[in-house]
């Protein structure tokens, strides 16, 4: 064997390797898209299907005949665009609030010094690790005693309280910062709040990107608290579409919700599209330091 031919081969190993290696990768993310799709795809088929074929036994996987008119039955059965408003509106200023305010915090705990900030900030970490259910009732007691109840004004105040993993988020993202900017628009006279309003928040547009689309999707996939402090005029399309699809004797009507949940979730599958580059981007700049 020629010394030109032992080269070949040596050079070929590692090519096959990441031919091999590529092969893999490929093939476990594509059955993993097929497992988190998989939910998604038997929505939409339930959504087509007739009442006696979700009936029957055993389970049709494809509909025989799709049933289109589902979805425009879905849509015209109850106030779907009056119910979407309701739903845009709250989810959009709890977003935009919760953002803002979380970008704030998290600017304090990244570049604020200041006695127990490592204190404070663990406990805030703590604080998700409660449900929401068990802070619910008082929330709901404490809104009732104000006179917030079936308004719109909780959603005001939890955006303004921040949320501590978009905090965390912020924070990662400010920690990682140069100190050269910070000292050098100090040095020219700038206060904090200028220095996080000019200088900070406009370099931070991909963890504002991820944390606003974080946010919109809490409050627009949340039906406890809307179900619990709304009427029905003024609920959301997500206590809508589990309530109201529904027979005169309380059973649900699968194919209509199926359809409703199916149209539900098109708007965040658009913002996600949208806001793509900056979510992922924000994801992977918020490490651990």
């Amino acid at each position: 064997m020629t010394a030109t031919s032992l080269t070949t081969d040596t050079d070929s190993a590692p090519r096959v390797r990441l031919r091999v290696n590529r092969l893999v990768l490929y093939t476990v993310l594509v059955a993993l898209t097929g497992l988190f799709l998989g939910p998604v795809g038997w929505l939409v088929l339930t959504g087509l299907k007739s009442p006696a074929e979700l009936a029957a036994s055993p389970v049709h996987w494809l509909p025989t005949d799709f049933q289109w008119h589902n979805f425009a039955d879905a849509f015209n059965l109850i106030d779907f665009l009056g119910y979407a408003r309701n739903s845009l509106i709250i989810a959009t200023m709890y977003a935009t609030l919760v953002t803002l305010s979380s970008a704030w915090v998290g600017f304090g705990f990244a570049r604020l010094d200041a006695p127990g900030k490592k204190t404070l900030f663990g406990i805030l970490l703590g604080s998700m690790m409660l449900p929401q259910l068990i802070t619910l009732l008082p929330t709901y007691l404490i809104f009732a005693k104000l006179g917030m109840v079936d308004t719109y004004w909780p959603w005001v105040l939890w955006g303004l309280a921040a949320a501590p993993y978009l905090v965390f988020l912020f924070r990662q993202f400010f920690a990682g910062l140069p100190r050269e900017l910070e000292e050098a628009a100090i040095i020219d006279g700038c206060g904090y709040a200028t220095i996080f309003w000019r200088i900070f928040l406009p370099q931070s547009w991909p963890v504002l990107s991820a944390s606003f689309v974080i946010a919109f999707t809490w409050s627009w996939g949340d039906y406890i608290a809307p179900q619990l402090l709304l009427s029905t005029d003024k609920s959301t399309l997500a206590v809508a579409v589990m309530s109201t699809y529904v027979t005169s004797a309380g059973t649900p009507v699968t194919n209509l919700q199926a359809a409703a949940s199916v149209m539900y979730v098109v708007p965040i599958l658009l913002i996600f599209l949208v806001a793509q580059r900056g979510f992922v981007a924000g994801m992977s700049t918020t490490g651990l330091k």
